[in-house]
């Protein structure tokens, strides 16, 4: 198998376990918004935005996988992606640190997760953002063609 190939490969595998897992999450943040949003509520540093928030994570997870799901958007999707995952670990990493409270507000299974545990499997799908978008850029190199002369540069 070629090296791009295993790129390539790497890249559909991430992209379709980023996009079961905002699909999940965000599909069962919006089926008990009211649930989501009362517990997100009690959050100490995100508490006084539980209404807007609450409609935002889940739409904004949904957005990311239809940017996953469509090849022409999908290392835009890994940047939200990563860029989302970043901001959950550092929610998570802050929860543990400094509040005595930690109300979970994550959807479905996912919410049965210790918030150690929780918090290695964000670190988890950070990287895998992180690694597909190197593979992606070694994957999709653009090759510079000179305006005059048609010629690669």
């Amino acid at each position: 198998m070629k090296k791009t190939s295993l790129h390539t490969w790497f890249i559909e595998i991430t992209a379709g376990l980023l996009i079961l897992l905002f699909s999940y999450t965000g599909l069962s943040k919006l089926s008990d918004q009211y649930l989501f949003r009362l517990i997100i509520s009690k959050s100490p540093l995100i508490g006084s935005h539980s209404v807007l928030l609450s409609w935002a994570v889940p739409l904004i997870e949904l957005i990311v996988a239809i940017l996953l799901l469509i090849p022409a958007t999908r290392k835009t999707g890994l940047w939200a992606s990563l860029i989302l995952m970043t901001i959950f670990t550092l929610y998570i990493t802050y929860m543990l640190l400094f509040s005595p409270r930690l109300p979970c507000s994550c959807g479905g299974i996912i919410q049965q997760l210790s918030w150690r545990a929780h918090l290695v499997f964000n670190i988890i799908f950070m990287i895998l953002p992180a690694l597909s978008i190197r593979s992606y850029n070694h994957t999709h190199r653009i090759i510079a063609i000179s305006r005059h002369s048609r010629i690669p540069v």
